[in-house]
C-alpha cells in the first residue's frame, strides 16, 4: 500500500517535468490571439482553442503567417524542431439586413410583354402630319412595345429600325 502510494505520488510528481518536452498548447492559444489581434471564438480569431490532447516539441520561438491572402487560417510553425500546424480563423458571415417595416416596398419590375417576334411579318409606318408611307417587312429580332426593332424590307438591302407598337405594327422614329 505505502509502495503504490509513494509510486503515484512519484509519477504525479514526475508528470509537470514530462510536459515540459511539449509544447504548450495554451501559450500557442496566446500567441494566435496576439497574431490576429481576436480572441479565440471572436471574428477574426481562432475559431477554437487549440486541442490540448496535441503533443508538440517544445518549442523555443514559433513563427506564425497567414495560410492565404483570404486570412482563413494561421500557421502555426516550429523551425527546430519541426512542425507546423494550422489554426482556423472564424470569419464573419456578411450581414443581413431584414428591411424595415417602414421602408417602402420597391415597385415589383414587370418583365416586358414582346409584341413582335423574330420573323413575323410587320408593317412599318413613316410620316408626319397630312401624309404617311407604310412598308410591309419581316422582323429581325424581337421587340417589346416601346422597344427598337430591326425590319427587314428588301432582300439586298439592310434592315431598317423601328419602334415596335403593336403586335405586327412599328413606326419610324420621328414619324407619324
Amino acid at each position: 500500500m505505502i509502495r503504490s502510494t509513494i509510486t503515484f505520488f512519484a509519477t504525479v510528481a514526475a508528470l509537470p517535468a514530462a510536459a515540459q518536452n511539449f509544447q504548450s498548447t495554451t501559450l500557442i492559444d496566446r500567441a494566435v490571439a496576439g497574431f490576429t489581434g481576436h480572441a479565440i471564438g471572436e471574428d477574426g480569431g481562432a475559431r477554437t482553442a487549440v486541442d490540448s490532447r496535441l503533443k508538440l516539441a517544445a518549442c523555443p520561438m514559433v513563427t506564425m503567417n497567414w495560410r492565404t491572402p483570404a486570412r482563413d487560417s494561421v500557421v502555426v510553425a516550429c523551425p527546430d524542431p519541426e512542425w507546423r500546424i494550422f489554426v482556423p480563423v472564424r470569419i464573419a458571415a456578411p450581414a443581413v439586413v431584414p428591411p424595415s417595416p417602414l421602408a417602402p416596398t420597391p415597385p415589383a419590375v414587370a418583365k416586358p410583354v414582346i409584341v413582335i417576334k423574330r420573323g413575323d411579318p410587320v408593317s412599318v409606318t413613316a410620316g408626319s402630319d397630312g401624309f404617311a408611307v407604310t412598308r410591309d417587312g419581316v422582323a429581325v429580332n424581337d421587340a417589346a412595345a416601346g422597344a427598337r426593332v430591326l425590319i427587314k424590307i428588301a432582300d439586298g438591302k439592310p434592315p431598317i429600325q423601328a419602334i415596335a407598337v403593336e403586335p405586327g405594327k412599328a413606326v419610324i422614329p420621328g414619324g407619324e
